[in-house]
């Protein structure tokens, strides 16, 4: 539920590090496809545990043409506490990837899904359109991206999220990322959060085969205002991820 956190790892993952991926092709249909799997200490999406505070296990699926038009997907375990009956979130992408003046870009869009869980006076699932850029300079990467959604979550109205970033290749094949967004939303009283920035810095390596992060992540929503989850948890709360993820 993203009222209470991909990040989307292959379509939206400005956020995090993404899953170790391993790619096979399809060289009679011009398809290159993308699998990675990975262990979360929590589930945040843009700052906020999905979660309770608690693990995640997470599986991408990305399916790539030669012209650079995708689909894909995305699975993760969410606890959203009392209440909230959803455990599920699945996510569908698509869009197109291009160079153009030494940039690369995706535009395309998400929808969220949670199966099994009771809409209610709610409506769980909603889609978002998204475009991200990203430019290299020596070894620094600079990355930017904004989501946009006609009704966010909840049926709380326009969401807009933006959010910019730095990757900077370090000694050792380690690699510094940090981030900086901002989530609007029309209709904060029904959303259930005020608008609200959050940021993050991690370091990542590969690792015989596995990519470790380590990252701190926080955002400015107070304490009053985040709901409390399971056992007094505080989902908006400043904290530690660190994942593990493997090619297969």
């Amino acid at each position: 539920m993203r009222r209470l956190t991909l990040t989307f790892a292959v379509a939206a993952g400005l956020c995090t590090a993404a899953p170790a991926a391993a790619q096979q092709r399809i060289d009679s249909l011009g398809l290159t496809v993308t699998t990675g799997v990975g262990l979360y200490t929590d589930y945040l999406f843009r700052g906020i545990s999905q979660t309770q505070t608690n693990p995640a296990i997470q599986g991408t699926l990305d399916i790539e043409h030669d012209i650079g038009v995708y689909i894909g997907g995305f699975a993760s375990n969410v606890d959203f506490g009392t209440g909230y009956d959803a455990n599920i979130e699945l996510d569908g992408v698509f869009g197109y990837r291009f160079s153009l003046f030494g940039a690369k870009f995706d535009i395309g869009g998400i929808y969220y899904a949670y199966p099994g869980a009771g809409e209610g006076p709610f409506n769980y699932s909603f889609f978002e359109a998204a475009a991200k850029a990203s430019y290299e300079i020596g070894p620094v990467t600079v990355k930017v991206g904004a989501n946009y959604s006609p009704d966010f979550q909840f049926e709380s109205g326009t969401g807009w999220y933006v959010e910019g970033g730095l990757d900077i290749k370090l000694p050792f094949e380690f690699v510094l990322s940090g981030r900086y967004g901002y989530q609007w939303v029309q209709n904060n009283p029904r959303y259930g959060l005020p608008d609200w920035a959050n940021w993050s810095v991690s370091i990542a390596r590969e690792f015989w085969g596995f990519l470790v992060s380590v990252g701190y992540y926080d955002t400015n929503i107070s304490k009053n205002e985040c709901p409390i989850g399971i056992g007094g948890s505080n989902v908006c709360s400043a904290r530690a991820l660190a994942s593990v993820t493997r090619t297969f």
